[in-house]
């Protein structure tokens, strides 16, 4: 391989919060990267805190800094490449460290701008812990809303993000996403239901090679209002976006009851739910397949996907975390960046 093939090729994987399970999915994925069929991938992170989390793990592989994603490539198939980052780690498996979070927004920021750059494929996030970073003066709500400012800033484009949790029996997107429940009904327009559902489409078919997504949506009330019985937001926001998008071509239904469209002969009708708020769409997309479940944001230049779970803190660093969701945010991520097999399976 040249230096021109292996522009490009691998993933990025920013570590996320230390005191959670982050460093040890990662070790693993490293581990069992040719038995699971694992992507190439490389991890934004401090070497010597991984290294002291290998040791407690007692995972035996060789951990190898590198300066750059080309070098990572070569790397790669004798050791798993790490870019060091310039906020070092500690390493606190269930314990929060305050200095920690400078490291963690570091890895984050790294890593998209090693995606728009070119020089890797797409972006794997492991998780975050948000307090943490808040009150290190994070000032965005979550990982979701902070690689949406980290586009626009490199962009000058404004970018809408999308939250969407898709497994092998459903995809979910919540209209609203960090927000207190209090605040959905006044947050929730028909405006920006129309705009996530053009995102959601426009993406489907361009990363998922959806030809003609179906959209339903679910109702924010209970049994979608019963006609306006149940509170008005169901026939005044969403039942208008739902008439609009079907007015403008788009294969679209609802509002539905929310609590009658996640069984098997429901899912059948639709390829993605647009549910009105956080929980609506994560509790379902979770139930059903919490391990295989993968986190990927639509609406950016770039492609990121992350495992479906939080830190886990309280299991981190004692050997019981499992992996299955972050193998399968890092082979989403692969095929929707488009890497040839060769690339998206390590040799």
């Amino acid at each position: 391989m040249n230096a021109h093939a292996a522009r490009g090729a691998l993933l990025a994987v920013s570590v996320g919060e230390p005191s959670g399970v982050g460093p040890d999915l990662a070790l693993l994925a490293y581990r069992r990267n040719r038995e699971a069929g694992l992507p190439p991938f490389f991890l934004l992170a401090d070497p010597t805190m991984l290294a002291s989390r290998a040791a407690r793990l007692d995972i035996d592989i060789a951990i190898e800094p590198v300066e750059t994603a080309v070098q990572a490539a070569f790397v790669f198939p004798r050791a798993l490449p790490v870019l060091p980052l310039v906020n070092r780690h500690v390493d606190s498996p269930g314990r929060i460290e305050p200095a920690n979070a400078f490291g963690t927004v570091e890895a984050i920021d790294r890593g998209v701008r090693l995606v728009m750059g070119g020089e890797a494929a797409a972006l794997t996030t492991l998780p975050i812990d948000k307090k943490a970073l808040y009150d290190c003066g994070f000032a965005h709500p979550g990982h979701t809303e902070y690689l949406a400012a980290l586009c626009q800033e490199l962009t000058g484009k404004q970018a809408m993000p999308v939250m969407m949790l898709t497994g092998p029996e459903l995809s979910a997107v919540p209209v609203t996403i960090h927000v207190p429940l209090a605040d959905v009904p006044r947050l929730l327009t028909t405006e920006l239901i129309l705009e996530t559902a053009r995102i959601v489409v426009r993406d489907l078919k361009e990363r998922f090679g959806i030809a003609a997504p179906r959209l339903a949506l679910a109702g924010l009330n209970p049994h979608a209002g019963e006609r306006g019985a149940i509170g008005q937001e169901d026939e005044a926001v969403i039942a208008p976006a739902v008439a609009i998008l079907r007015a403008q071509g788009f294969d679209a239904v609802g509002p539905l009851p929310a609590d009658t469209m996640f069984h098997p002969p429901a899912r059948a009708r639709y390829d993605v739910a647009l549910c009105m708020y956080h929980d609506q769409a994560l509790i379902p997309a979770k139930t059903l397949a919490f391990d295989e479940t993968v986190n990927v944001t639509l609406g950016l230049p770039l492609v990121r996907t992350s495992p479906d779970h939080g830190t886990a803190a309280d299991i981190a660093g004692t050997g019981s975390a499992r992996p299955q969701s972050f193998f399968s945010a890092l082979r989403l991520a692969a095929r929707m960046a488009g890497l040839p097999r060769e690339k998206a399976a390590a040799s």
